[in-house]
């Protein structure tokens, strides 16, 4: 038994009622079935992880069976691992002690798909030389530059007006990428042992940078059917009143889920009553592949969250342009641009200035970059989408909007299993539970449609491969695959 956090957000008996929903449809005895439901819940990661359970008593009048049954469930799920509990203090979610996946000492002949992103736009090379020619100009003064070039500034400015953002240049700080914005801001806002509210599942960089600043994470769930649990993102702000929350609204990695309107406002309401600053991830945030790509303002899909309410917004370049320019910009009002500027010296000093003046440059004709992006990743999308389904009939496939993968629902928790078993065919992917905080999602897998024709066939039939190999699954994949690549 381990010490339980007060500020632990909680299910209501309610609410659980309504995740366990058919659990007395299994032939196990009634304790286990309903111990089977909920640690099917905690590895989906719809109970996230730190979650406190309701009393054994106020469950069991809800559930409409005896206190014996619940106590049982209970037990089991405490000596699997599950559970922690303390006399008085209530059962929290846990999950089982887990080991890392080793990464192989070389991925060479490997088909790398843990990365999901695009090879760089055209036109890059041709942007590098212009900028060049213009690098004269910048070379009479120290080149350390830890707020950015302000012709790259304003562009990125632009660029947010265009989307609906009202923004000026001295409101932008240009980064090392996306992954130093996060883990600058993360510096300047979370002290050791603060809390920090973040998705389930999320992006990993950013759960290690929120945890080396000392935070302490505190999940909430989001799935690709339902969204964000907005009842448990409420509760959560209420009760711990963190510091600050980590959200990716548009095109979520990797569920691909993006909230509506009326939602950002309730959650930044929300926020902005305890003090939390949002820091939202907006670096998939242009990257549509239905309805709209590369029109600037897109008209049938929400403005920038910072539109509806007090945030800070993180772009980049890293996935619509190219990884390789290292570029990245944080949005944010001017008292904390000074903070932050005035902190950066302690990680860096600056961001270089050719790789800005290349961007500066491609900025201006982004709406057609986008416009050829929406077309590779509709066509990669619809390939790996089809291929999957067609392959594995017993798998949840979806077609998202936008972004750069597919979170598959593979309907047993084999995900490690699975990626291991690829791996051995050639195939390098991301087991689900990468992206969960203490490892949940052991039923889910993140496959990209980012690559191109061959590499999306080869990384189909070498899954295939995988999944026959797998011992204890429900029936081998489907023989189809090879009518589809």
């Amino acid at each position: 038994m381990t010490n339980v956090d007060p500020g632990a957000t909680a299910v209501s008996s309610r609410a659980l009622r309504v995740l366990l929903d058919s659990w007395r449809a299994s032939s196990a005895p009634g304790y286990l079935a309903l111990a089977d439901r909920i640690r099917l819940l905690v590895l989906d990661g719809r109970l996230p992880v730190g979650t406190r359970l309701p009393s054994e008593r106020d469950l069991s009048t809800h559930l409409g069976v005896s206190r014996t049954t619940v106590t049982a469930a209970y037990a089991t799920l405490r000596d699997g691992g599950h559970i922690d509990s303390v006399r008085g203090s209530g059962s929290v979610v846990r999950l089982p002690t887990r080991v890392a996946l080793p990464r192989p000492a070389s991925t060479e002949g490997l088909l790398d798909l843990t990365k999901a992103a695009l090879p760089a736009a055209d036109g890059i090379a041709e942007a590098a030389q212009r900028a060049a020619g213009r690098l004269g100009a910048y070379l009479g003064d120290s080149g350390y530059d830890k707020i950015g070039r302000p012709v790259l500034r304003e562009a990125i400015a632009e660029r947010y007006r265009r989307r609906g953002l009202e923004t000026s240049a001295d409101q932008i700080v240009v980064t090392l990428g996306a992954q130093h914005a996060i883990a600058l801001l993360a510096r300047v806002l979370v002290g050791r042992g603060d809390r920090a509210v973040v998705e389930a599942p999320g992006y990993p960089h950013a759960f290690e940078a929120l945890r080396v600043a000392g935070a302490r994470l505190v999940p909430v769930s989001v799935t690709v059917g339902d969204g964000w649990d907005e009842a448990a993102l409420m509760q959560t702000l209420r009760r711990t009143s963190p510091p600050v929350a980590y959200l990716m609204p548009d095109f979520h990695n990797p569920t691909g889920a993006t909230m509506p309107a009326d939602q950002r406002a309730r959650v930044l309401d929300a926020a902005a009553a305890e003090g939390t600053v949002v820091i939202v991830d907006e670096t998939m945030a242009e990257l549509a592949i239905d309805g709209g790509a590369g029109s600037g303002a897109v008209t049938d899909r929400p403005s920038p969250m910072a539109a509806y309410g007090p945030a800070v917004s993180i772009g980049s370049v890293g996935k619509s342009l190219w990884g390789g320019l290292r570029i990245g910009w944080i949005r944010a009002d001017l008292p904390l641009v000074d903070r932050l500027v005035r902190a950066r010296s302690a990680g860096d000093l600056g961001t270089p200035v050719l790789e800005q003046l290349v961007v500066a440059e491609l900025l201006a004709d982004l709406d057609g970059v986008l416009e050829a992006r929406a077309a590779h990743l509709r066509r990669g999308r619809d390939r790996v989408v089809t291929g999957l389904r067609t392959a594995f009939p017993s798998w949840d496939v979806p077609s998202p909007a936008g972004g750069l993968s597919t979170w598959v629902g593979l309907g047993a928790p084999v995900s490690s299993q699975l990626t291991l078993a690829a791996r051995r065919e050639g195939l390098l992917l991301a087991a689900g539970p990468v992206f969960g905080v203490d490892g949940a999602f052991e039923r889910f897998l993140r496959v990209p449609f980012s690559y191109g024709d061959d590499e999306t066939d080869r990384a189909l039939t070498a899954l295939r491969a995988a999944w026959d190999g797998i011992d204890g699954v429900q029936g081998p994949a489907s023989p189809l695959l090879a009518e589809v690549v």
